[in-house]
């Protein structure tokens, strides 16, 4: 019996040791081109708070904006806010494919997202041409529509390129989620979707390339 605990100890202490040595397969990747000045106005957030931020390329190209990760990450400008109905509306173009997939799009019914009590919904979608709906509150995620497939979702192609137009457009009863014109989901005004007011912007995740044209609050 001694032998036998020892001798498994001995295992798990092995273990412990290879799991500490062995590296993080995906890690962050600094952006190539160096960090550029944030656009006048926006402000950023990491999702992890010991992330480094000067990873993230955020910057004004041609007339859209350009964002390569690094960490994932939330921008919003603050003049973004709108209450009762609204439309929030960009063309996301992933410029090549991630390791693995990864996921982009809006924001909307934010608050307080540079304090501990941020709240905000996001609608995203990844090369594969699934979309997720999620609800942060504070440290926490959760999803009100998991992962589906779509057949409005332009699928990345084989150079890893991949161009959809989102559209988030708030009413006095739902929320209607749109890819290239056509509606996805639409989420009644209740629970986690009641409150809609607040700032709209973009999400951009792990290690993604993407530029986004004609972001629009109207």
């Amino acid at each position: 019996m001694t032998v036998f605990r020892s001798t498994a100890a001995a295992l798990m202490l092995f273990a412990s040791a290879v799991g500490a040595q062995t590296p993080n397969r995906d890690p962050d990747v600094a952006a190539r081109q160096g960090v550029a000045p944030v656009p006048a106005g926006w402000q950023v957030r990491l999702d992890r708070p010991t992330a480094d931020r000067t990873q993230i390329s955020f910057a004004t190209m041609g007339p859209g904006l350009h964002i390569t990760s690094g960490p994932a990450a939330i921008f919003w400008n603050p003049s973004n806010t709108h209450r009762g109905a609204y439309n929030a509306e960009a063309t996301f173009t992933q410029m090549k494919a991630p390791t693995h997939p990864e996921a982009y799009g809006l924001i909307w019914a934010a608050g307080d997202l540079s304090g501990d009590g941020q709240n905000y919904m996001y609608f995203v979608i990844r090369g594969d041409g699934k979309f997720l709906v999620r609800h942060r509150a504070g440290a926490e995620t959760h999803d009100v529509s998991p992962w589906t497939e779509h057949a409005a979702i332009v699928k990345q192609d084989a150079a890893g390129k991949q161009k959809n137009t989102l559209r988030v457009e708030v009413t006095a009863t739902s929320t209607k989620l749109y890819a290239n014109g056509q509606m996805v989901k639409e989420l009644p005004r209740t629970g986690m979707t009641a409150n809609t007011d607040g700032f709209a912007g973009i999400r951009v995740n792990h290690n993604l390339d993407v530029h986004i044209d004609g972001f629009v609050i109207r």
